[in-house]
Order: C-alpha cells, then sequence, then structure tokens
C-alpha cells in the first residue's frame, strides 16, 4: 500500500487541480492542429484500424475510458464477447460453462461491473437453480456478431447510470442510416472441440436498409449456435459427511443459443429522429451430469484406512487402496432442462435546436430463467450388478491437481444394475424473472461562460422487479411400487468420465426426465424459496463541460433515491400443506420496505501537455445496490431432512445501503505516429458499506424438525447487515505499435491490490471475489491487403470464485493463461475465410481450498486441498463471410 495520506488526499488534490485549472489556464496549449473528436473520422477496415479507432476513443474522451471495436460487420476481434473485454488494460474475465461469462473490473468483484445496452441496463438471470442471484449481465447470452462495439469507463461521470464501483460497460448495437443502404454480411463457421469431439454450426447474419433521401432505415441481424459444451475434471468435494473422498466427473451441455437484433430509425430532418430498437436473446441450456463417488480412505466407513497422508483440514492427501481391498464405489447421473431468455424492446427520440439537444428514452427489459425440471439417478452396492465395479489404486491429492493412477474405472451400460429409480428428492423446478421499466429525458446546452462550454442535465426512472420461485415435486402414492425402471432404456451412446476420460453410458436426458415425472403428481409451490424485489429509482444528473486551451474535462453531480420493497414468506407456524418444507412458512406473504438516497459528485480533466501527450485526473463516489440474496426476507437449506443440526435460515435485509466507493486516477498518455500509444494510469478505492454476514447457532425460530432422531427447534441464523470497508489500489501499462510494415503489437498489464473486509465471507480471506493482483496481454498481429494473423495471450495471476451456499463454495482459481489465434484471408473483395483457435496451450481450469483450516467452511475448501481440476479445450472456429 502506499502512504495513506497519500491516498485520502489524491482526489481533494484532482478537484483541485480541477478548479485551479479552470479559472487560470495553467497547462501547455495543444497544437491548433489537433485533430479533435468531432472532425476525425476513422473508416474501421481490419486490425490496424480498428487499434486506431480504440485509441481514438480514449484519447477524445474526457473520463477514463477504453473501447473495444468492430473491425467491420461481424469482425470483432474475438468471438466471445467476455473474451474481448479481457484485452482491456485491468479488466479480468471469469469463464463460465466455457465462455466468457463475468467482468472483473480493476480488481472488483464482478458484482460491482455495471452492464449496459446503449447505456440502459439488461435484465438477466440464470439458467441453472443453483446459481448465484445478482445483478452481473451473463455475458455468454450475447453473440460478438449483433455488436458495433463497446466502451469501459473506469472512471466516474454524472451522465453515466449508476451502479458501477468497478466500472460501467457500455455494449453498442449498430445503426441504419450508419451503413450504406443494402449493406449485406453472412457468416457461416463450424465449432469443433478437443473434448467434445462435435462439429457445431455457428451462423450470423445481418441486412441494412435505407431510402435514396437516407431519411429512414432499418437493420436487421441475427446469430445462431448450436454446441456441445463438455466439461471433464475429477472434483472433491466431499459430500455426506465424508473427509476423503473425490469425484472423476463430466459434465455435458447442450448451449443452444439463438439472438435477433432490430433497429429502425426516422431521420426526416437534420434536427429531428426517432428510433426504436428490438433484442431478443436465448440459451437453451439442456444438461447431464455424471459423478463417480471413490472414498479415499475406508471402503464406505468400512475396513482399515488406506490413507497414508492428512492435511492440517484432516482430508486425505495420499491414498493406496489395494487390489486384494478394492473397495466399492457410488454413480450418479443428473438430468436439468435449463433455459434463459432476454427481451428489451426501446424507443428513442432527440431533437437539435440551436445550441441544445433534447433526447429521450424509455424501454422495458425483461429476462425468464431457471431450472425446468431437474432428475437424479445413483446406483451403488446395493442392486444386482453395479456392486461389481471396484477401484483400487493411488489418489495422489498433494499437489494443486488430483493424480489418480489405478484401475480404469470405466464401465458399460450392461454393468449397471438392471432396473434403477429416481432420486424422489429431486423434481424440482426454479423459475426466475427479471424485469426493468426505464425512462429517460436528458438536455445538452452549448454555453459561452469561458472555458465553460457545455451544461448536460438528465432525469431518469426505472421499476425494477426480480422474483425467483421453486416447485417441488409431490409423488405418488405408490411411487415404492412404480418407482422402477429399466437401465437401459435410461442410457444411449457413450461419454468419457474424469480427467482421465474414462468411458461410461451417456445419460438419455429426456429419458430421465420423462421417467420422473411419470411418478409426479403435482408440483406444489415452495414458500420459504420464494421471494420478490421491487425497486423504484430515481436519478438526476447535472453535468459542465470546459474546454480551453490545453484543458477539458467535465464536472458535475448524480443524485439517486431507491425505494425497496421485499416480499415472501415468513415464519409462523403454519402447518404443512402437502408439502413438508413448507411446515411453518406463513401461507400469506408479507412485505416489508426499505429505502436510501445519495449524491455522487465527478471531476474528469484532461491536460495536454503537449500535442500528443496527455495528463488526465479522475475523480468521485460510485455506488453498487445490494446483491438480490442478501435483499430475499429470508431462505432456508437442510429442512426438513434427517441431518442433525443441518437446518439454517438466512434473514434478507431490505434496509441495506448500497456498497459506496470514493475513487481516483492519475494517468499520462503518449500518443505519437499513426494511432500509437503508451500510457500508466494509477487508480484507487476507497469502498464501504460492504455487506456482511452475521451467523448464530443454536437458535430457535419456532420450527421443529420432526425428521431428525430427536426433533428440535436448533438452527442456524444468519442476517445481512453493513460493514467494513475495503479498499483497491493499482497501476495499468498499457501500449499499442503499429508498425510500417503491417506488422503490431498490443500489450498490456495491470497490478491490483486488493483488500476486503475478511467477515463479509465464510472463508474468512480478505480477498475480493475474482480480483487478480496481476492481469497481462500481449497481442501481437500482421496483415496486409490479402491476410491477416493474429496472436493473443491473455494471463491472469490466481483469483477466488465465490459460488451459491454451502455446497459449491469458495475456492481459489490457479494462475491461468490462454493463447488465442485467428487467421484471415480475404479471397475477394467480400468474401473472406477465417480460422479461430482459443486456448491453443489447452490450459486446465484448476481450483483448489485456500481457507484456513479454522475457518467455517467445509474441508474440501481448506488447507490448499485441490478441490476441482477440470481439463483445457482447444476450439476450432473455421468459416467464411460475405460482405456487400
Amino acid at each position: 500500500m502506499l502512504a495513506n495520506n497519500f491516498k485520502k488526499s489524491l482526489l481533494a488534490v484532482n478537484v483541485g487541480l480541477v478548479l485551479s485549472a479552470s479559472v487560470s489556464g495553467m497547462a501547455y496549449a495543444a497544437d491548433e492542429n489537433q485533430v479533435k473528436e468531432d472532425v476525425e473520422v476513422i473508416e474501421v477496415r481490419g486490425l490496424r484500424a480498428s487499434n486506431k479507432a480504440n485509441i481514438n476513443a480514449k484519447r477524445f474522451s474526457n473520463a477514463v475510458v477504453d473501447a473495444v471495436t468492430a473491425e467491420d460487420i461481424g469482425k470483432f476481434p474475438d468471438s466471445d464477447v467476455g473474451q474481448a473485454l479481457g484485452r482491456v488494460p485491468g479488466i479480468t474475465v471469469g469463464r463460465s460453462f466455457g465462455q466468457g461469462g463475468s467482468v472483473s473490473i480493476r480488481g472488483t468483484d464482478p458484482r460491482m461491473t455495471l452492464t449496459t445496452l446503449n447505456g440502459q441496463n439488461v435484465a438477466s438471470t440464470g439458467w441453472y437453480d443453483q446459481l448465484n442471484i445478482d445483478r452481473s449481465f451473463n455475458y455468454s447470452m450475447l453473440p460478438a456478431e449483433l455488436i458495433g462495439g463497446m466502451e469501459v469507463y473506469k472512471s466516474t461521470q454524472a451522465n453515466i447510470v449508476e451502479g458501477g464501483i468497478g466500472g460501467t460497460v457500455i455494449v453498442k448495437t449498430r445503426k441504419p442510416l450508419d451503413l450504406e443502404a443494402n449493406t449485406i454480411f453472412a457468416s457461416a463457421k463450424g465449432e469443433y472441440g478437443s473434448l467434445n469431439e462435435n462439429v457445431a454450426p455457428d451462423l450470423s447474419a445481418l441486412y441494412s436498409w435505407k431510402n435514396e433521401d437516407e431519411t429512414f432505415g432499418i437493420l436487421v441481424s441475427g446469430a445462431y449456435v448450436d454446441r456441445e459444451y463438455l466439461r471433464q475434471g475429477t472434483e472433491a468435494d466431499l459430500d455426506w459427511g465424508l473427509r476423503s473422498s473425490i469425484q472423476p466427473s463430466s459434465f455435458l451441455q447442450d448451449q443452444e443459443r439463438t439472438a435477433i437484433d432490430a433497429t429502425l430509425q426516422y431521420r426526416p430532418n437534420d434536427r429531428f429522429e426517432v428510433g426504436a430498437h428490438v433484442m431478443t436473446l436465448e440459451l437453451g441450456a439442456d444438461s447431464i451430469g455424471a459423478n463417480m463417488y471413490i472414498n479415499t480412505d475406508t471402503d464406505w466407513g468400512e475396513g482399515d484406512s488406506f490413507c497414508q497422508k492428512f492435511n492440517g483440514a484432516g482430508v486425505c492427501t495420499l491414498s493406496v487402496t489395494p487390489e486384494e481391498q478394492a473397495s466399492r464405489i457410488f454413480f450418479q447421473n443428473w438430468a436439468r432442462k435449463g433455459e434463459m431468455t432476454s427481451d428489451t424492446f426501446e424507443l428513442n427520440a432527440k431533437y437539435e435546436g440551436d445550441g441544445y439537444v433534447i433526447s429521450a428514452v424509455a424501454g422495458n427489459t425483461k429476462a425468464e430463467g431457471g431450472t425446468q425440471m431437474s432428475a437424479n439417478f445413483g446406483y451403488g452396492w446395493w442392486g444386482d450388478k453395479f456392486h461389481e465395479v471396484k477401484w483400487a489404486g493411488t489418489v495422489d491429492a498433494q499437489g494443486k491437481q488430483i493424480k489418480v493412477n489405478g484401475r480404469d474405472m470405466g464401465f458399460t451400460r450392461d454393468q449397471l444394475d438392471s432396473t434403477v429409480g429416481t432420486s424422489t428428492w429431486t423434481g424440482i423446478k426454479g423459475p426466475n424473472s427479471d424485469e426493468e421499466t426505464y425512462a429517460q429525458i436528458d438536455l445538452d446546452l452549448d454555453l459561452d461562460l469561458g472555458a465553460i462550454n457545455k451544461f448536460e442535465a438528465g432525469i431518469r426512472v426505472t421499476d425494477h422487479e426480480f422474483v425467483k420461485s421453486e416447485y417441488r415435486a409431490v409423488y405418488v402414492d405408490d411411487v415404492a411400487d412404480r418407482n422402477v425402471f429399466n437401465t437401459e432404456d435410461l442410457y444411449s451412446g457413450t461419454m468419457p468420465l474424469g480427467y482421465d476420460g474414462w468411458t461410461i453410458p451417456k445419460a438419455n436426458l429426456d429419458a430421465m426426465i420423462n421417467s420422473t415425472i411419470s411418478l409426479v403428481d403435482e408440483f406444489v409451490y415452495s414458500r420459504p424459496a420464494y421471494g420478490k424485489i421491487e425497486e423504484d429509482n430515481f436519478s438526476a444528473y447535472a453535468m459542465f463541460g470546459f474546454d480551453s486551451d490545453g484543458i477539458r474535462g467535465n464536472f458535475g453531480v448524480r443524485y439517486i433515491s431507491t425505494d425497496v420493497t421485499s416480499s415472501g414468506h415468513v415464519i409462523d407456524n403454519t402447518p404443512a400443506d402437502n408439502l413438508a418444507v413448507n411446515a411453518g412458512w406463513s401461507s400469506a406473504v408479507k412485505s416489508v420496505e426499505g429505502e436510501y438516497s445519495d449524491v455522487l459528485p465527478s471531476v474528469n480533466v484532461s491536460f495536454d501537455l503537449s500535442p500528443d501527450m496527455i495528463l488526465r485526473f479522475s475523480a468521485g463516489q460510485a455506488i453498487t445496490r445490494p446483491n438480490y440474496d442478501t435483499l430475499f426476507l429470508s431462505s432456508s437449506s437442510g429442512y426438513p431432512d434427517d441431518r442433525d443440526f443441518n437446518e439454517q435460515i438466512t434473514y434478507g435485509n431490505p434496509a441495506l445501503k448500497p456498497m459506496k466507493s470514493s475513487q481516483a486516477d492519475l494517468s499520462l498518455e503518449y500518443y505519437y505516429g499513426d494511432g500509437n500509444l503508451v500510457s500508466a494510469t494509477y487508480f484507487i478505492k476507497d469502498i464501504s458499506n460492504f455487506i456482511v454476514a452475521t451467523t448464530q447457532f443454536d437458535q430457535q425460530i419456532g420450527v421443529i424438525n420432526n425428521d431428525i432422531p430427536e426433533p428440535a427447534d436448533t438452527w442456524t441464523v444468519n442476517n445481512y447487515k453493513n460493514a467494513g470497508g475495503g479498499e483497491i489500489e493499482g497501476i495499468e501499462f498499457q501500449i499499442n505499435h503499429a508498425f510500417d510494415n503491417g506488422f503490431g503489437v498490443n500489450a498490456n498489464y495491470t497490478y491490483t491490490d486488493a483488500a476486503a473486509p475478511a467477515e463479509v465471507y465464510t472463508d474468512n480471506l480478505s480477498l475480493f471475489t475474482e480480483s487478480s493482483k496481476h492481469s497481462a496481454n500481449l497481442v501481437g498481429y500482421w496483415e496486409n491487403d490479402e491476410f491477416s494473423a493474429r496472436a493473443a495471450y491473455n494471463w491472469r495471476s490466481e483469483y477466488m470464485i465465490r459460488e451459491y451456499g454451502y455446497y459449491y463454495g469458495n475456492r481459489m482459481h490457479d494462475d491461468f493463461g490462454t493463447l488465442d489465434v485467428t487467421l484471415g484471408w480475404n479471397a475477394t473483395e467480400n468474401i473472406t475465410a477465417t480460422l479461430e483457435i482459443v486456448n491453443l496451450t489447452e490450459e486446465d481450469d484448476v481450483q483448489y481450498g485456500a481457507a484456513g483450516v479454522n475457518s467455517d467452511v467445509k474441508a474440501a475448501l481448506k488447507d490448499n486441498f485441490p478441490t476441482w481440476s477440470f481439463r483445457g479445450e482447444t476450439t476450432y472456429k473455421l468459416g467464411v463471410s460475405f460482405r456487400y
């Protein structure tokens, strides 16, 4: 850490510099011929031009901004939006199920990153009932082909929508009046993965038309991909109280993504314009999971221990099971149907008068998603065949990855039991919905008050609602007699299992789901799982812009006010209906209200030290609203079941205040030659109002669990509150250089020192979620009129992953680096062939338990135990595109 007094005073110093410079104009005057933002036009064609456009956006912005620009229609620099953002200095991307899923800016939690579509929020939910319920946008939903570009605001600015302490990502779509009439683009790619070994179609197209007068235009674009994602590896979650077990596992998901975008523009004259924009995104995410459980200590509690070494948390790290004492195993399949949709509709208008511009926008964005149905089938040592499948060999968990050396644990469908029953504790539907209706009006007024040349003001209102629900299967009365299915009807084909790729039967998802549904009498609403959050948000801003000899920028304030209503069922000893989990919960819904407001100042100033060198300052305050998980009235787990001391309830708090950051940036940027850049940026963030979960044990809440041997009202009670603060500081370095011979290089490095309050997390580690101390990118490229080549290496140091509840828990992800290659051939003026290779080095996904042995997490997440390890996959995309 730098000196504390320097940290605390930098914001004040920045403000002082801005004010003094505004009054006295004390800065070096820029060259009179320096190109200004409103007159420099770059036709974006090719890698070099794309880099130049990115640098141009950064150079002439008043705030601390980085840009990612599509080289041309359908030619985004990366095939994955999240991956493209990961090239930006200070940004790291968390991959989720084979794609970029979350974005962290400058060491902050991804929940502190706000993503907007053309400046407005995008509704988003998860496709899976056990994913975190938060406000972050799922980038895997958004195809790169639909995007014209992105801007990343790392500093605060009064006219930017509030919500991003880390920063704000503005995704921009294309408009028809900006393109030539009858612009056509079409692309077809085939994707092949080194693990799934299937060829998947990846299609996209765009058509843009406008009339001869260029007063009316329509643009329609779409993208479709249907791919299988296969994850193979070894897990060690130590289920059922076992302190020594591993799980060779595989997860196979059918990811079918459809995206459609349409924009209409009408501009009858130079002053007035109206438009409409529609975007619909859909992700089908049906999946099957396969897990084999091997007890590495004993034979499921019987016989002598096979373990030779234990770690400090009492978990076996070296086990040798001899052939003559081969141990039994348990094998299970999960079948889940899941999907996620996100639809946005927007109307906008703009009128440009003499010295002023009035713009307005109104729209609605709605997302639905979650698990539609789940089923589970398991095999152990109790059936007629599978008891013969046993394990013998060595399991070495002393490093960051578990090494398995012993029997080939592959088996055929004929080795499974002849019949099997579905697990009646499954059969859960978990639909969620997220919706926001918004309206905004802005005024942009030219001024002539010396250096102050612009005034901007605006008002924005939103009505936001998030609802989570759950429906549990109630099975027919004679389920015990009917719950018998022929195993051969539940499997078709084969698939690999675990890191070593043992071959096992492949579950038939539809057969498993339909078999389970055939036993269901009805699906009953779960009271404790329901929650609804309603937010009425109001914000208003006023911002002045200034531009004088060698100095430009803005200063202003944003006022925000939020009313929160949280609704759900509460404990009141209401008897259960025909669903046991409802016992004790009210039949009526109760609502609790909360509110908060704040004023967020900001200032941005840029000094032209010379025609090519800019010194940039920014300072301000930002907020991130409480996560939905913390606002729900209550949620419970471990009830009712037959495990002692497993009952847990978490009380949310709608009166929680948002996290707040006071932050500042200082950068020096040198622009030279034709679109080249060298820069260094120092940044600090002082974050307060973290949300902490306090825990009390052996509490009575008025609900008795009658399923345990000695019925009792003994619960673990969690409560959320605001407490504690954290600090982030770091430095970014960036260089972009294009040589005259077609070669070029982009490189950046970011160092982040981030310390969050340890009491916020159950692992008790003072680390922001998904925060890497070091991150770097190195991109080299070459191009001429006919060929192009690009190699991009992205690396980040270790970072914490924190997921849903106790089962998944908190894990440290090992440092991770990927090498991606893109080759292009312009066969004709209109036809281009491309080859894209992602993760050429097949970097593994390695995660381990980093918590101390005395922390309140399960043993597999402590003392550096290798919790998860998945094989790295190289993905190849061969395609051809047509432009006209």
